[in-house]
């Protein structure tokens, strides 16, 4: 399953690579692609536990930067 996410108060290209390699080590997990310009994540992860994956997910962008949101 592919979902495309709006990111809010993502502040800088260097935290969204911090984001993807985290994220990309979540189980369940694709790929994942963050636009940094565009405020924007691509998520590809497996069907079945997507509020459980998109949870882990949220978690590993707020450790990144506390104040960036996930939508």
């Amino acid at each position: 399953m592919v979902k495309v996410l709006k990111m809010e108060n993502l502040e800088c290209a260097h935290c969204a690579e911090k984001m993807e390699r985290k994220i990309s080590k979540i189980e369940g997990v694709h790929s994942v692609s963050i636009s940094f310009m565009a405020q924007k994540m691509i998520l590809d992860c497996e069907d079945g536990d997507e509020k459980g994956i998109l949870e882990k997910v949220r978690e590993a962008v707020r450790s990144v930067e506390k104040d960036c949101v996930v939508k």
